[in-house]
């Protein structure tokens, strides 16, 4: 096997020098100092965001929370709190968290915490028999601290969940009247169209009620968001917090260093990393076939370590699906569970007690799972460095059962190999000790760039922008927001680059044409994913996994058609067999399962199997797909359907579906090397019916992808093609 080891060295984190008068925390507890500057930051009336870019592990959750666990002030106030996170499983390990801080704080106030996701609002409201806009209102004047994601903070400022009839406000005009600190956790997961959401929110708060606190919490904070924010926050409104920046980090090379910091009150935060670099070919199932052929590397360091705990985090839930059984039988007496996107919330929670882990991102293996045996891939320098900082950052599983080892097996591409060991002057070399940041500055240096799509602001960013303030124009409350609309429109004019007036026009225009399309009088889709926060999911399917579950409640799911067809061996069902199944499953268990996600699915199946390679397929048009994809514009496009199509079923409900489209005149591969797009674009191969090739000539994205390929379909133009922004 070949390997490149490194060492990394342990990482100790600055003490704060002293404790402000207005922070109060139990006895023994000693701050760092990136949580007490966070809290002055949060306490400074003339800041207003705060980007804090401290280590993994070193505790950026509780500098969050910090202000909120000093209860009610002697000046009568609270901090009251929302906690925006990426995943419903990461806001469900907060939850804890924070239920801890408060056993540990004693505020006294006594904070109430409430989680809030789209499937719990919808069992809440259904249970207590009220609408949603009741159930949220209810929550925001009962709650103290809300965990909930950036999604539902999205569509609650769009004007979601009331009637054309409630004034716009109803319900984003309470939340941010209450709350005064919202905290966007693990931000940089987020691309374009995210954080073009987040900043369209952030202006209408700052122009409806000044005094919100925005926190972004991230050690590897999004670049775009900072600098754009900048271009309408002044300098002393933006305070960024980087320990490493401000040498608030420490890399001891010997005990005696680290018994000289500890006793100065530095925190370990990271312990010392056995790091193995393993060249893999970029080809598909190259780390599943590594894994499957070094299986014992895995059993031995469990013989050799006992009281071990690990992680294999893989880029592919199928690979996780396809390995988790073979290493239950591989790995035995060793307990193997696996946690991802797509497995159900028991099998979740029971993972955390398992041996060895299986999942998909470090977000859906938890904070609370505590390793010191780590495999990884990774599909770009952030989620690298963000998967290898799920290791070393805890002593042992609890005080009394401390890891023995740390050792990360990094399963990474041979050209990234090449060029951080090899060449004339490589940077790295073996058997040598480094600073994490180091690495990570290398990592970031040597892996391949990837497209961060700047140009979606200039071009989609101010649908949003036009879409909030013709509701701020609302009969309703025209008169109370008046100004607050005409500054808002400068702000996000500024900040985004574009002219709402022209965007407007292309409203209008998208409108007509979807009227002539379809016959409908409403907003046209390309609106509709535009204004979206994560997409519309027109390839979203219902799927039924009996197979892979232990408990029923966890059966039912969602996933996109490209990844069935490709990795999936299914059955067929109707929506109504589907649904019946579903409400039958309740009534047995005695307990509601959220049904709203389906509604908009394309179809709905049986899942019988993960296949054990990848099935062959395109989508076919019946159309003339040249003249299409020299357009160079999004379209709406019906009549897609998949070639060849295992399930006639589906095709039958693709060819009467609209998508949101965009065709590109070169081979899928072609355009994602040339584009430099992300290892999970969502770009798949098309041609036009009855041609056989080996290989599609085109290429196509659908929703949010059409847009976000749209803003850098410029650089494959030879010549042609209309240029115009939105």
């Amino acid at each position: 096997m070949v390997n490149y080891q490194v060492t990394l060295r342990p990482v100790y984190s600055c003490p704060a020098d002293e404790i402000p008068d207005g922070i109060k925390v139990p006895q023994g507890w000693r701050l760092s100092w990136h949580q007490v500057e966070t809290w002055k930051a949060l306490n400074d009336p003339d800041v207003a965001v705060i980007i804090n870019s401290a280590m993994t592990g070193d505790g950026k959750s509780l500098a969050a929370y910090l202000d909120a666990m000093q209860g009610e002030k002697p000046d009568d106030s609270i901090r009251y709190s929302i906690g925006l996170y990426p995943t419903n499983e990461l806001a469900r390990d907060q939850e804890g968290q924070i239920q801890g801080y408060i056993n540990q704080f004693s505020p006294n106030n006594d904070p109430r915490v409430s989680r809030l996701s789209g499937a719990t609002l919808e069992i809440y409201a259904e249970s207590e028999d009220i609408r949603k806009d009741n159930a949220i209102l209810t929550r925001i004047e009962q709650s103290d601290i809300i965990l909930t994601n950036p999604d539902i903070l999205h569509y609650l400022h769009r004007h979601a969940y009331i009637t054309p009839k409630d004034a716009p406000d109803k319900l984003w005009s309470p939340l941010d009247v209450k709350f005064n600190l919202f905290i966007h956790d693990e931000f940089h997961v987020f691309s374009a169209p995210q954080i073009a959401s987040v900043i369209n929110t952030m202006l209408l708060m700052r122009h409806t009620k000044n005094e919100h606190k925005h926190l972004f919490l991230s050690a590897t904070p999004e670049k775009q968001l900072i600098e754009r924010l900048k271009t309408v926050f002044a300098p002393e409104e933006i305070r960024e917090i980087n320990p490493y920046e401000r040498e608030k980090y420490r890399f001891p090379d010997s005990e005696a260093e680290k018994q000289q910091l500890e006793s100065q009150g530095w925190r370990q935060i990271a312990r010392q990393i056995t790091l193995n670099f393993i060249p893999i070919d970029s080809t598909f199932g190259a780390s599943e076939t590594w894994l499957l052929e070094n299986w014992q590397l895995i059993r031995d360091y469990f013989l050799q370590y006992p009281g071990s705990k690990g992680a294999i985090i893989l880029n592919s839930i199928a690979s996780v699906k396809r390995l988790i059984r073979e290493f239950k039988n591989l790995l035995h007496p060793l307990t193997v569970a696996e946690n991802t996107g797509l497995t159900g919330q028991t099998r979740k929670n029971e993972s955390l007690q398992a041996d060895l882990v299986l999942g998909t991102s470090t977000i859906d293996v938890g904070v609370d799972f505590r390793i010191n045996f780590l495999i990884f891939e990774s599909g770009d320098s952030g989620s690298f460095i963000q998967r290898l900082g799920r290791l070393g950052r805890h002593d042992g599983q609890s005080d009394d059962q401390p890891f023995l080892n740390f050792t990360a097996y990094a399963l990474a591409s041979n050209f990234l190999v090449e060029r951080l060991f090899l060449g004339e002057h490589p940077p790295l070399e073996k058997n040598v000790a480094y600073d994490r940041p180091f690495l990570n500055e290398q990592i970031r240096d040597k892996y391949r760039k990837i497209n961060n799509f700047q140009g979606y602001f200039r071009r989609w960013a101010g649908v949003q922008s036009v879409e909030i303030s013709r509701k701020l124009n609302h009969k309703t409350i025209r008169d109370r927001y008046q100004k607050s609309r005409v500054a808002f429109e400068e702000d996000c004019q500024r900040v985004f680059q574009t002219s709402l007036g022209r965007v407007r026009g292309c409203l209008q225009t998208w409108r007509e044409d979807w009227q002539q399309l379809s016959g409908q009088v409403s907003k046209s889709p390309i609106e509709e994913d535009a204004s979206s926060f994560r997409g519309s999911s027109s390839l979203s399917c219902g799927l039924y996994d009996e197979e892979y579950e232990d408990w029923p409640g966890d059966y039912f799911k969602t996933y996109d058609l490209p990844s069935i067809l490709s990795h999936l061996d299914i059955e067929p069902m109707t929506q109504a067999d589907y649904l019946r199944l579903l409400e039958s499953t309740a009534v047995r268990l005695q307990q509601p399962i959220a049904k709203g996600r389906f509604r908009h699915c394309l179809a709905f199946m049986k899942l019988l199997r993960y296949r054990p390679e990848r099935r062959p397929w395109r989508f076919s048009y019946g159309g003339d797909l040249r003249e299409l994809a020299n357009s160079w514009k999004v379209l709406v496009l019906r009549g897609i359907q998949v070639y060849p199509c295992p399930y006639r079923q589906i095709n039958e409900r693709m060819k009467t579906r609209y998508l949101v489209s965009y065709l590109v005149p070169h081979p899928v591969e072609e355009v994602k090397k040339r584009l430099q797009l992300p290892m999970h674009f969502q770009i798949y191969p098309i041609d036009e019916f009855g041609r056989e090739k080996t290989s599609a000539p085109y290429s196509i994205a659908f929703g949010q992808s059409a847009l976000l390929l749209d803003t850098q379909a410029y650089r494959l133009k030879e010549k042609g093609g209309d240029s115009w922004i939105c």
